[in-house]
Formats: C-alpha cells, structure tokens, sequence
C-alpha cells in the first residue's frame, strides 16, 4: 500500500490518498442486448463482475407514508418503489398496476448515529440516499436504504413533506455537501422545478431552494472543493419544423456560488457561456429559431472534435441584489448570454484534477431519425470543461461524439482517475429503432476519441425485466401510467466519507478496495438498486485485473 499526498487548490484541506488509483482491466460484454416484443432479458456484465440486489420496488418500506393533495386526494406509500394504488402487475385484462416511484440518483454515505422509525434499532452506518422520481400529482418523497439492516428496516422514507407542507416534488439528482452539511437534491420540473436542500436526521427536513438557486429543468448536481456547487439542466428544446425529429439546444450549465460555504441560502447563480470560434460572440439561445439553432454552425463546432472554445461563468441571480423570491434561472440563463446545449443531464469532476476538469454528458435526441445526426448532436456526447474551480473563464472541448450505437448518454461516474462510466438513457423508440437496450459504458479520458480504433468498452449490456417487458406492450395504451423498458440510473462510485475528502472528483477511487462501492439503479419495472460486486474479491485487493494500468499509479 503506497499513501499520497496532494494538495487541493481549490480547497482548504490536503487529502490523503490510501492506494494506487488503478484501471479496470475488464472484459467487454460482447453486445447489446436486443429488444424483444415479449421477451425478458438479464443484465450481462464482464465475468470479472456481478450484481448484488441492495433494495427493489416491492420491498416494504418501515414507516409507510400517507399524504393529502389540495384537492383532497391521498397519496400512500407502503412500498420502496411502488405507490399504493393498485398491483404491481396488472391483472389479466387490464393495463392497471401501481404507480412506480423510479428511484433516481445514489448518494452513499457512511455515518453514525443515524435513527429511523424504530428508536430502538441499529440501522448500522452505511446508507444510499435517494429522491424518487415518478409520483401521483407530484407527491413524492425522499428514502434511504439502510445497507446494514434487516428487510423490515431495509428502507425508511426520510420525508414525503417540505418544511412547508408542501409534497416533496418528483426527484432525479442528488448529492452530499459536507460544507453546508446539507443533502441536496434536484427536481426536473423545468418551471416548476429546482433544488431542495435535507438534513440528514429522520425525519429530515427538506426546503424549496428556489429563490437562491432558482427554477430550471435541473437534474446533475455536484460540489466542488470550495462549496460551490455545479448543476446539470436537462430541458429538451422545441422540434423543428423541417428538422422536426431533432430538439433545439434548450439547457444550460450552472454554477452556484454561496456567499460563505457553510450556507446555501445565499449567493451568485450562474450561467456557462460559451465564445464561438467563429464570430468572437458568445453562443447564446435564438428564441423562434428552432431549426436555425439545430443545424447552425456554432451548433456543429460544438459537436467537433479538436475544436475548443473559451468559456466564462455569467452571473444570472445574485442574492444580495436581487432577493430570495423564486425566479425562473432557464429564462435569465438565456437573456443573460448563457450558452444552450442539447439536453446535458449529470456530470462529475476528474478525481486527481483538482477539480479543474469536470466532464458532462449531453443525452441528445433520442430518436434515430433525428435530422442533427453525430455532427449537430442529434447522438448526443461528452463534454469536459477545464479550470480551477475558483475560476471564471476555462477551455470547452467535445470529449466523446455520440453515434446510434454510443447514444442517450446519462449519468456518469469516475471508476479511477482515468476512466469514466457514462450510461444511457435511450428510451423505448431508439431501443427499438436500433434493437439495443441501455448500455454502460468505460472511456479513458486520456484517449482521443477522434481517432476510430479507440472505442469506449461496453461494460454492461442492461436487459429487461419481465415487469418492464409487460410494461413495454402496455405502453401508449389509454389509461397506463408507468414507463416501458428499464433504464439505467444512478452510476455512483464512492467512499461514502461524509467529509470534504469524500467529494466526488477529490479522492482518486479504488473500487472494491479501500471502502470505495459502486451502485446503480436499474429504473422501471421491479425498480431495482444494484450494488456492483468483485466475481472475485482476493483479485481487487491484490491491485486489479490484469494488474491494473501502470499510467494510474
């Protein structure tokens, strides 16, 4: 075991680093696999790697839920990832099942004495937090999955109410700020949605953050060495007319700086803007012109590899000008110059970068026939966006061009310092347009993409369960509520460290070794969390497959 010592400019804190960060020397799952009226199918991962199930939709949770709607309407909850209002498959003749919540993004931390509904039992110290996606008049909630207790303590609804009385809105991200002490997590509502601020205690309490950090699509979110906080907005822009299968650029990148780190209550939201190449002038939104945005040339550099671009952060909203009353930050991001992007959805910081990398994915349009294609985005892709945290200008490149079979890129995780997870988000028409369920997939930063015999490796092939199968012949039926094919969400590779030093992007990760876990959830259907495990442990701790990539040490 070697230690390393590495300063964090953009922290006030040196980390200390327990092992070489190594490479995943896998093997590549061998396809996609294909989608099939009628047919289930099961996840394939590399024989070096299997599934363990952590919690699935029709665990029940300890503290059942129950909430009026103002139109008198009541919401209960007596299941982890379904709603009580109706069976969690349809009986023979009808399209009729319970509403599926669809846990979203992971967040794991270790911690101790956390409580529950029972005072009086142990709910251990390792935990996944997550907001749920999908509910009945937006009545949502936010769970935790206690990873060391029994199944009649398994998952514990934290919250179902804001501070308010307020439902807890339909959830997608979520993150931990160890400066603000705070869970904090997003909602994908565009003008309804938003960021909401939870303490950690059962039951938690969960504020609307609305007049600090402002309305939008949001869904990525992330905290940086000094407090600042990175969000992700995923709006998907207006068709075109003569391109009518592919969507403006419609979302934006954000940057919240607080006033004191301590507290999220007050500070700047900004915008991303990005300087075309070709005109010297900030690439901004151009409302009324979908098709023109679509196929423009500014849209094209973007989507280029070898191009990079000049970028600076624009102040939107400032607290202490412009008050704490909720405004709409998608509107100001694009009357203030921010620069569009075609429906970015999470990102994540370059462990070992000193958080002056920080990588984005852009799902694209999801649909095969898009008239964009690889060159305007239609497929998607992978940013990377370079400086110091504490900056206001960086460098923008394309990372990844996205393609039919590398598309509908989602969340992202760092495996080590040098590789990155991303995963899809496809959908039901292009898995259908291109016979391939979701895929997860492992990219070395340090390759050139440009170049065609570097590949990203397939490192699962996501099937389909037999409940998502039923639903995927049910959906567009009059009357059905839930979603078809499974989805992979909630990439996460972490230490669970509560601290600063447990920043995602601060810590060079080390899975399966040294704390570090790795977990996912396969949404739709039975709603399963997975944690990723070792096929072989003895292997991992000894350095890795293949004794790992010298390039990590």
């Amino acid at each position: 075991m070697t230690t390393k010592a590495l300063p964090i400019l953009c922290a006030a804190l040196t980390l200390v680093l327990v092992g070489p960060a190594r490479a995943a020397s896998l093997t590549e799952v061998p396809h996609p696999n294909p989608k099939m009226p009628g047919f289930s199918e099961p996840n394939a991962l590399p024989p070096e790697l299997v599934n363990a199930v952590v919690a699935q939709g029709s665990v029940r949770v300890e503290n059942p839920s129950s909430f009026t709607l103002p139109d008198g309407g009541v919401v209960n909850t007596s299941y982890y990832g379904y709603q009580d209002n109706g069976p969690f498959l349809p009986l023979p003749g009808t399209n009729v099942e319970a509403q599926k919540t669809e846990p979203d993004k992971n967040t794991y931390l270790v911690l101790e004495h956390q409580k529950g509904a029972d005072p009086s039992y142990d709910y251990g110290n390792h935990f996944i937090f997550q907001g749920h996606e999908v509910s009945i008049s937006g009545a949502s909630y936010i769970t935790r999955v206690n990873l060391d207790a029994d199944i009649d303590h398994r998952v514990t609804i934290m919250a179902s109410t804001l501070v308010d009385g307020r439902p807890v809105p339909n959830i997608d991200g979520s993150t931990w700020n160890p400066f603000a002490g705070r869970l904090l997590f997003t909602s994908e509502g565009g003008a309804s949605g938003g960021v909401y601020q939870a303490t950690l205690d059962y039951p938690s309490r969960v504020e609307d953050m609305a007049g600090v950090f402002g309305r939008g699509g949001y869904e990525g979110i992330q905290t940086d060495g000094q407090g600042n906080t990175w969000i992700v907005e995923d709006s998907g822009g207006a068709n075109g007319t003569v391109n009518n299968f592919a969507k403006a650029p419609n979302s934006f990148i954000y940057r919240f700086v607080p006033q004191h780190r301590s507290d999220l209550s007050k500070g700047k939201l900004q915008v991303l803007q990005v300087i075309s190449l070709r005109t010297g002038l900030p690439i901004v939104f151009h409302p009324g012109a979908a098709d023109a945005d679509i196929l423009s040339d500014d849209t094209k550099d973007l989507n280029t590899y070898g191009k990079v671009f000049d970028t600076k952060w624009v102040t939107i909203h400032d607290t202490a000008v412009d008050g704490t009353a909720a405004y709409n930050a998608n509107a100001l991001a694009k009357t203030k110059g921010g620069t569009p992007f075609k429906r970015p959805e999470n990102g994540q910081f370059r462990p070992g970068s000193d958080f002056s990398e920080f990588y984005f994915t852009a799902t694209g349009d999801t649909d095969a026939r898009t008239q964009a294609g690889s060159a305007f985005g239609g497929f998607g892709g992978i940013y990377q966006l370079s400086q110091r945290c504490s900056d206001d200008s960086g460098k923008l490149r394309l990372f990844y061009q996205g393609n039919l079979q590398h598309t509908g890129f989602d969340n992202i995780a760092f495996w080590d310092k040098s590789h990155l997870v991303v995963v899809e988000d496809r959908g039901d028409t292009l898995h259908t347009q291109g016979n391939a369920l979701d895929q997860m997939w492992l990219l070395d930063v340090r390759k050139n993409f440009a170049d065609p015999k570097n590949q990203p490796k397939r490192i699962m092939a996501e099937g389909r369960d037999a409940s998502a199968t039923i639903d995927s012949s049910l959906l567009g039926s009059p009357g059905f509520q839930n979603e078809g094919d499974n989805e992979i969400t909630g990439i996460h590779v972490s230490n669970g460290d509560p601290g600063p030093r447990g920043l995602l992007g601060a810590s060079l990760p080390t899975p399966f070794r040294n704390g570090w876990r790795v977990f996912w959830t396969q949404q739709h259907g039975d709603n399963v969390l997975w944690e990723i495990l070792p096929t072989n442990p003895d292997a991992w701790q000894r350095g890795g497959w293949g004794g790992g990539d010298p390039d990590d040490d």
